[in-house]
């Protein structure tokens, strides 16, 4: 058993876990000044969730680190080594623990996921509509099919000439 590993790994779970919180944080922000359509707080949390990406990024280079330790003393590849061969190096109390913390870190990585895609969706709705506008103020045609028969409001009507006007 080994206990520097165990601490690692406990504390590198509560690190992954914290950043997940702020990450579910910033990202159900950002949600909210998307629905009210405030475009400076959208980019501060946009710069923000920036930010805790980088975070995530070194703590990802630690999570590396520490499966290829634990692979050594496994005697496999870092890319074999799963939290349950982990465990089997740790105490079973330390392993309970990683468990539970990894299930905790699963959950908040599908939330953030999840709000992420409503994010996307919500922007995608606001720039659609934004693109509307832009296109009725430009008097431009709506993208898509049109009827063949109709005339799209930017094309003038065809000039009429007449040759004969009699009534009868």
């Amino acid at each position: 058993m080994s206990t520097v590993l165990e601490a690692e790994l406990l504390v590198h779970l509560d690190q992954q876990i914290n950043s997940a919180r702020q990450l579910l944080k910033l990202v159900l922000a950002q949600g909210s000044a998307i629905r009210e359509r405030d475009t400076e707080a959208v980019l501060a949390r946009l710069a923000d969730i920036q930010t805790e990406m980088v975070r995530r990024g070194s703590l990802e280079q630690e999570r590396t680190g520490l499966l290829q330790r634990a692979g050594i003393a496994l005697g496999m590849p870092a890319t074999n080594v799963t939290l349950e061969r982990l465990c089997s190096l740790i105490t079973p109390d330390a392993a309970t623990a990683a468990m539970q913390r990894s299930a905790e870190l699963r959950g908040l990585l599908a939330e953030i996921a999840r709000e992420h895609g409503i994010n996307r969706a919500l922007m995608r709705q606001e720039l659609a509509f934004l693109s509307h506008l832009t296109r009725l103020i430009g008097q431009e045609p709506e993208p898509g099919y049109t009827a063949p028969n109709a005339t799209r409001p930017h094309t003038p009507a065809p000039t009429v000439y007449r040759a004969l006007d009699l009534q009868a």
